[in-house]
């Protein structure tokens, strides 16, 4: 059993830094650890049963995670693009896929192509998240509904996993459904209320003591627990009722040391699940069913994404957010494994086969979405410079006046406020690019230009007169002032760009991303005080200007700062 722990977690670990290295996921050299633990190259035979039993512990965490991570508002602030294309989108997948497997597998039975397409929509959350977070959009509009798409996506798993139990016990679906119904709004009952009182107490009483072990000791028995609680006594899967004990500690005030001690945790174990997968893997069963593989990968790669974006072209999203969500779906991962798996092992009812084709098509889709996404840049500026998908307001902004400054504020929260109203008392053309459409609409009012849109686009650059503009002020700590000020300075390479940060830490990341000065609010907020302290003190204007100055050169000297910074 050791040596295959270590075979396995030593290639996952080598070939997952490799993966990562190329700018993969690392998922890809998990799943190929597995198909090369499994050779027989080693000398002793490994032992794969060993792997799978340890994967179900990461299969369980996983969905504790999910849990721990999941809050119905994230889902709430997307849910007009989110749930409707997601359900939209995972039906015509499902079916796309059912049909496939329908027509090219011989004798195919209805209900096992049903389950292959089910399998087939589910995307990867781990895979999702990482590119996004590597492309820096994760924060973005279009990153929160690729996120919310994900947060439908695993409630359908879940979904999924409670009806399979039903489904397939041989049993008078009529009163099985009923029973079910039953048992588990007793589980959700007992762990919403009766859970939530035992576990939150039993985690501040182990928060007291200065043992960090100990905390997370509890918190994975509290996974683990729930997780066995709902399969013997409720006949749920051990998946719903780690999901569920993921939620109730999710919304305690533990939420965020749970977190950081069960999700490094669960990601170990992961690994395990993945290199189990990788495993079970027969490159040559793949080439044998070449058909149904390359159905399966064209549906992932292309039919997946095209129907979602045509899905949010149609409620009415810009291309940008259709591009970045319908790319970032072009992939499939670790519930449709843990389905496939299950419906498989445990209920005997999809071929081998099949979850091969399954397991093969993650593999390849996980390889290619990194590489996919770096196209995603271009085709948005191709679809932007000819203005397609592109929404602003439909008030004129008018040219630039020669005699006046142009400056361009993005987002107009209390700084971006402030100093509209100060550059207009000088005299200076101010335009105020903000998403949020109702500010807009209500400070045109007021007789301030303003546009609806992304700063990043480069039509709406255009529109607010970038190409004459003196300054570009970046006010939001959220806006990506990478992209922004890429999108700027292609435009006008003369215009001073200015961004804001909260942190000093961050002022020389955000000047590596195109920003040419950068204010902090740590900064600011030190050298206000020192101002204010000495002239209380009886200093004079010159010893605090001298004093300001000192200061603002020690904070360019620790992060490394240019002149620029400030």
């Amino acid at each position: 059993m050791i040596f295959t722990l270590a075979i396995g977690l030593a290639l996952a670990l080598l070939l997952g830094i490799t993966a990562q290295k190329l700018r993969l996921s690392p998922i890809v050299g998990y799943l190929l650890a597995g198909i090369l633990a499994a050779r027989p190259w080693w000398g002793i035979s490994v032992e794969g049963e060993v792997v799978d039993e340890f994967s179900h512990i990461g299969v369980v965490l996983l969905l504790f995670g999910v849990g721990l991570q999941f809050h119905f508002k994230d889902l709430l602030a997307v849910q007009k693009v989110a749930v409707p294309g997601s359900i939209i989108c995972m039906a015509v997948r499902a079916l796309t896929g059912a049909l496939g497997y329908y027509l090219l597998v011989p004798d195919a039975d209805a209900v096992v192509s049903l389950l292959f397409g089910a399998c087939m929509c589910v995307s990867s959350t781990v895979v999702l998240t990482r590119v996004l977070a590597d492309n820096k959009v994760l924060q973005t509009p279009a990153g929160h509904t690729a996120l919310g798409w994900l947060v439908v996506e695993d409630i359908f798993t879940i979904i999924l996993l409670v009806l399979l139990p039903v489904f397939f016990a041989g049993q008078a679906l009529g009163p099985a459904l009923g029973w079910m119904a039953i048992k588990l709004t007793l589980l959700v009952l007992c762990v919403a209320f009766l859970g939530k009182i035992i576990i939150e107490n039993t985690l501040t009483y182990v928060s007291r003591s200065t043992s960090d072990e100990l905390f997370t000791l509890t918190v994975l028995v509290i996974a683990l627990g729930i997780a066995v609680l709902s399969s013997r006594v409720f006949n749920a899967s051990l998946e719903f009722g780690a999901f569920l004990s993921g939620m109730v500690v999710g919304q305690s005030k533990f939420s965020a040391r749970a977190a950081g001690d069960a999700l490094p945790m669960r990601d170990a174990f992961a690994v395990l699940f993945f290199v189990s997968v990788g495993m079970g893997f027969d490159l040559a069963g793949l080439l044998e069913h070449w058909e149904l593989a390359l159905s399966a990968l064209l549906l992932t790669l292309i039919a997946k994404p095209v129907a979602a974006y045509i899905v949010i072209r149609l409620l009415k999203r810009p291309s940008r957010m259709a591009l970045i969500v319908s790319t970032s779906l072009s992939q499939v991962g670790e519930f449709s494994f843990i389905l496939a798996s299950l419906i498989a092992n445990q209920y005997h009812i999809l071929p081998d086969f099949a979850v091969n084709v399954i397991t093969g098509t993650a593999i390849i889709s996980i390889t290619l979405n990194a590489a996919l996404y770096r196209f995603v840049p271009r085709l948005v500026r191709a679809f932007e410079d000819r203005g397609i998908g592109v929404t602003h307001s439909h008030d004129e902004i008018p040219a630039p006046t020669e005699d006046k400054h142009r400056i361009i504020i993005v987002g107009f929260g209390p700084c971006g406020q402030i100093l509209q109203r100060i550059f207009s008392e000088y005299h200076m053309e101010v335009v105020v690019i903000e998403m949020n459409v109702d500010t807009v609409t209500r400070i045109t009012r007021e007789g301030i230009l303003a546009l609806h849109g992304d700063a990043r686009q480069r039509t709406i650059l255009k529109l607010a007169g970038v190409e004459e503009a003196t300054a570009i002020i970046i006010t939001s700590v959220a806006a990506p002032a990478k992209e922004i000020a890429e999108a700027a300075r292609s435009l006008n390479s003369n215009i001073s760009i200015m961004a804001y940060t909260t942190y000093t830490s961050n002022a020389l990341a955000m000047m590596n991303d195109g920003a040419q000065t950068v204010f902090s609010g740590e900064q600011e907020v030190a050298l206000s005080m020192v101002s204010l302290l000495l002239g209380k003190l009886g200093a004079t204007d010159e010893q605090i200007q001298r004093e300001r100055k000192k200061a603002q050169n020690t904070f360019e000297q620790s992060f490394g700062a240019t002149s620029g910074k400030r």
